[in-house]
């Protein structure tokens, strides 16, 4: 009899013991997913700590003042573009490596009707719309940069695919790479659930709350192309009209693993480029997504 209690008792021990361990392996994967979350684009976090530095040795304290749409005439946005490195600073510090100055867009830019992005890949055609109601500066970033060929000959860096992120935009192709400035953050999905859907266009940035670090968007972006559990941190841009299937055929490829042990996921196996991107100009048309 002592003998089955024994087996009895080993074997419960046993199961919990199973149990524990799932446990653990499930919160190790939760904290990994909410680290790959945290830095979608960590891959440009060197440069705004590295650009940080600079402003701080040049008196600045790094932190951003910027607000994201203050109001304009009827129908148009103020804009804040906050530069990288001081322009007062004497001498002139150098710029980063991965920075490409092609100068600043407007400050007072549309806020009424949609935009179209094309951008031309070695893959074929992506066509993503942007609603200039929600996010005025950031459609006019992006067409800026559009208009200064910025994005022509770049393409997709990284690929996380556990939250099913395609991340495109960088100049570098390392992920270190971006404009001249930084701007805010607008249209965050706080109030949609999930936060980002398939075909969602959002951007990358490297806010850290806990240090003060905000408004740090640049020219990177992510398509998001499957189920995602993101947080509502990331300016949401617009939505993919055209060439969803190359963004998922890209995702389904898989990555090579090379950010693994830091942001999370890697280079993708299917290589995409974009030959050319454009912006429409904006029509009066809102999109219903």
């Amino acid at each position: 009899m002592s003998s089955v209690r024994d087996r009895q008792r080993a074997a419960a021990r046993a199961k919990l013991e199973r149990e524990m361990a799932e446990r653990s392996e499930a919160a190790r994967l939760k904290r990994r997913q909410r680290s790959q979350i945290g830095l979608v684009a960590g891959g440009v976090l060197l440069t705004v700590v590295l650009v940080w530095v600079i402003v701080a040795n040049a008196g600045g304290d790094g932190k951003s003042t910027a607000t994201p749409t203050a109001s304009a005439a009827a129908g148009t946005a103020a804009c804040v573009w906050n530069p990288l490195v001081d322009p007062s600073a004497t001498p002139k510090p150098s710029l980063p490596a991965g920075i490409k100055d092609v100068g600043t867009p407007a400050t007072t830019v549309p806020a009424t009707g949609t935009q179209t992005v094309t951008l031309d890949t070695n893959l074929g055609k992506i066509e993503f719309a942007m609603d200039l109601t929600k996010t005025p500066c950031t459609a006019a970033s992006i067409t800026h940069l559009a208009g200064k060929k910025y994005y022509d000959g770049t393409g997709c860096h990284r690929l996380v695919t556990q939250i099913s992120a395609l991340q495109c935009g960088d100049p570098a192709g390392d992920g270190t790479g971006g404009p001249t400035y930084r701007f805010a953050s607008e249209n965050l999905p706080t109030g949609k659930r999930p936060a980002y859907g398939v075909g969602d266009v959002a951007m990358a940035n490297a806010d850290n709350a806990e240090q003060g670090i905000t408004d740090t968007n640049g020219s990177q972006f992510f398509f998001v192309y499957g189920q995602s559990e993101l947080p509502a941190n990331y300016t949401l841009v617009g939505h993919v009209t055209a060439g969803l299937d190359i963004i998922k055929s890209v995702g389904a490829a898989g990555d090579d693993g090379a950010f693994a042990q830091q942001a999370g996921g890697g280079h993708p196996k299917k290589k995409i480029t974009f030959k050319t991107v454009t912006v429409s100009a904006p029509t009066a048309a809102t999109p219903t997504s």
